[in-house]
């Protein structure tokens, strides 16, 4: 609601309105990431797979209610604010109210409901700790696996269904049906990748998920072939992409708390906090190179007309970019991490 405090007319207050608004949701964002190291502290090693999927369970809840609220209620919001930029219409107001005290709420019903971690004595400090990770070598080549493979995700995750939209011509029915089996599609994977976790042990799923994703995101080329229609092969692929994104959204958080734990068993100090959000840094690095390959992909790439759709060759691109780059998480992996330790397999 900009229109309540700056000039809208000038592009510098815009911009500087957003800028500031943009930082302070990253600093508030940052503030829980500590809170992931609950990961290790409070679930034992054969609970984290379970842990995991509860909260990207609830993740996808939440996005599913942004995408219908988004589509059934901003939308019309949007074309009452395009007429008079100056009045913000009531319903868009308390929207914006109620969804910036919902998060405080559960928040607070969290932190009050959770029971309190273990109590973990520390005798080292930041800097000590900081030294240690970094002499941790299967630690730096599992960051560097995560870092790697994000590449590729960060583009999936953003492309996934303005493919649908841009390549497949989906209409507005076939494009809500296609972003309901997207977030339906990684629940019920969630469930079958966290069973195949207790069976085939952490590496092995890991490589299953990158053998998947280079199978299925080649498929994107196919959208270079004119369809009567499009509507099943891009469900079909939706489907086959939520499948690996669902593997990979449920192992990362437990694969860094094991080998957190795995230190502690060697140094006799659990260092949850700074091993969870180390690694957030060269994270957040491969995401932004990831989105700066996928703007290179699609905004220097020719355009072409596929039937009646004329679009950037990016958009079928990305597919087969993004499976070359699994391929060398996958051999990576393969070859240097390690995920599976032998006190995790005794119960």
């Amino acid at each position: 609601m900009p229109s309540l405090m700056i000039d809208l007319s000038s592009q510098n207050a815009v911009f500087i309105w957003l800028l500031i608004w943009y930082i302070i949701f990253n600093i508030s964002y940052a503030v829980t990431t500590p809170f992931s190291a609950w990961m290790t502290e409070q679930f034992a090693v054969y609970d984290r797979p379970k842990a995991s999927q509860f909260d990207n369970t609830f993740k996808f809840f939440g996005i599913a209610i942004t995408t219908v609220f988004s589509m059934l209620v901003v939308t019309a919001l949007i074309d009452k604010i395009k007429e008079n930029p100056d009045i913000i219409p009531p319903d868009f107001f308390y929207c914006v109210i109620i969804f910036g005290i919902l998060p405080v709420i559960f928040y607070y019903l969290v932190t009050f409901l959770m029971p309190t971690e273990p109590y973990f004595k520390i005798e080292s400090n930041i800097f000590q700790n900081l030294k240690t990770i970094l002499k941790n070598k299967n630690y730096i080549l599992a960051t560097l696996m995560i870092g790697i493979a994000s590449l590729a995700w960060t583009q999936v995750g953003s492309l996934i269904l303005p493919f649908t939209e841009v390549v497949l011509v989906f209409e507005q029915t076939y494009y809500i049906i296609a972003a309901a089996v997207f977030v339906l599609g990684i629940l019920f994977f969630l469930y079958i990748w966290r069973r195949m976790l207790r069976k085939s042990g952490k590496k092995r799923s890991m490589l299953y998920i990158f053998l998947s994703s280079i199978i299925f995101l080649p498929f994107t080329l196919l959208g270079l072939i004119p369809m009567e229609s499009t509507f099943i092969y891009g469900i079909l692929f939706i489907l086959g992409i939520a499948g690996s994104l669902a593997g990979w959204f449920l192992l990362p958080p437990v694969v860094i708390s094991d080998i957190t734990e795995d230190d502690e068993k060697t140094t006799g100090e659990l260092k949850a906090g700074i091993y969870t959000g180390f690694y957030c840094i060269p994270l957040n690095i491969f995401q932004a190179l990831g989105l700066i390959i996928m703007g290179i992909t699609i905004d220097f790439s020719p355009d072409i007309t596929v039937g009646t759709s004329t679009f950037s060759i990016g958009y079928v691109l990305w597919g087969p970019i993004c499976s070359l780059i699994l391929i060398v998480a996958y051999l990576f992996t393969r070859k240097f991490v390690h995920l599976d330790f032998e006190w995790g397999k005794k119960k």
